[in-house]
């Protein structure tokens, strides 16, 4: 496929003509690339989806120039174009179904609207095919006639003797029902004679069995006999042991005990355990009261005492006192 390219060139008489050099033209996809390609190539085609481009005002506010920490803090604004939004719509997974009486309405959400260039125009087109028939039945397939049609007479006796042939046959059929009766009848007997051996054996075993079971009872009995007889005699060899230990602890308790009582005795009496109780009712009784009212009456005598020393004092002090103004008013009378 060949292509022209547009070429303007000037004529001797001062026009333009048109001419155009042959040239191949580029290999095209037969279908379009999908959104999520073209929005990629449009993006790194585009100066605006480059993130060091920085949009907006890059001026400082007194200075007039330039802040760079302003210029920072600011980011690109990038707006998505409808391709990127329809990508986007295919990987986000689909809305919930509407409640009854409500529908589903597509609207921008972004903060800047921009118009919707790409929309696909659609029409609905339809058509109706015939109805499929069915497939007709297959003939039956007949092989087409070759040959002559001839006949042959067969009398009787000319293929078959019945008498003749079936001589064999009954033979055979005897012989084997004969066989197979022998085979029953020593079946039977043998059967007979095993179920004869088998009750001669269970009976033999029965026996056998019992015979066990009776030796093994008395093996039982005995071991039982044995068991009680041996407990019997650990029990007497633990009373007579245990009547010999009480015994012998009885002699060492009388004997040991015959000079105890008399000490114990004396030590209790000594510390008071053993008492008469007229002394101990004067001594815990009789005792501490007249102690007490001894007491009583030697604070009562005290008191009394002290009283009266105290009043021979004041009466004293108040004689030697009017006794001294006596004196001083003699010796102020005096010339």
């Amino acid at each position: 496929i060949m292509a022209f390219a547009p070429h303007h060139r000037r004529d001797g008489g001062g026009l333009y003509s048109f001419s155009s050099r042959p040239r191949a033209v580029e290999s095209r996809p037969r279908y379009r690339e999908p959104p999520a390609a073209r929005s990629m190539q449009r993006a790194h085609g585009n100066i605006m989806y480059d993130r060091r481009v920085v949009r907006g005002n890059t001026y400082g506010r007194h200075t007039g120039r330039p802040d760079p920490a302003e210029t920072r803090r600011q980011p690109a604004v990038r707006q998505r174009s409808p391709a990127q939004r329809a990508a986007r719509e295919q990987l986000r997974g689909s809305s919930p179904e509407a409640l009854l009486g409500r529908k589903h309405v597509h609207m921008q959400t972004e903060r800047y609207l921009e118009e919707l260039s790409e929309v696909l125009v659609s029409e609905n087109a339809e058509c109706q095919t015939d109805a499929f028939l069915d497939r007709p039945a297959s003939p039956l397939f007949v092989p087409a006639k070759s040959g002559k049609d001839v006949a042959t007479q067969i009398e009787e006796g000319d293929l078959f003797d019945f008498d003749v042939e079936v001589q064999p046959v009954l033979e055979v059929l005897v012989g084997k029902v004969m066989e197979q009766s022998l085979l029953e009848v020593m079946e039977e007997e043998e059967l007979a004679s095993l179920k004869a051996q088998q009750r001669t054996f269970e009976e033999l075993r029965n026996s056998r069995l019992a015979e066990v079971q009776r030796l093994q009872e008395q093996e039982r009995r005995h071991s039982q006999e044995r068991e009680r007889r041996i407990a019997q005699q650990k029990e007497v060899l633990r009373k007579e042991k245990e009547t010999a230990e009480k015994i012998a602890a009885r002699a060492i308790t009388q004997q040991y005990l015959a000079g105890l009582q008399p000490a114990v005795f004396s030590s209790l009496r000594g510390h008071g355990f053993f008492y008469d109780p007229v002394e101990r009712d004067v001594e815990t009784n009789f005792l501490p009261w007249l102690m007490a009212e001894v007491n009583d009456t030697l604070r009562k005598r005290s008191t009394a005492r002290q009283t009266l020393d105290n009043l021979i004092q004041d009466v004293c002090r108040k004689r030697v006192e009017a006794f001294m103004e006596l004196e001083a008013q003699q010796h102020t009378n005096d010339p």
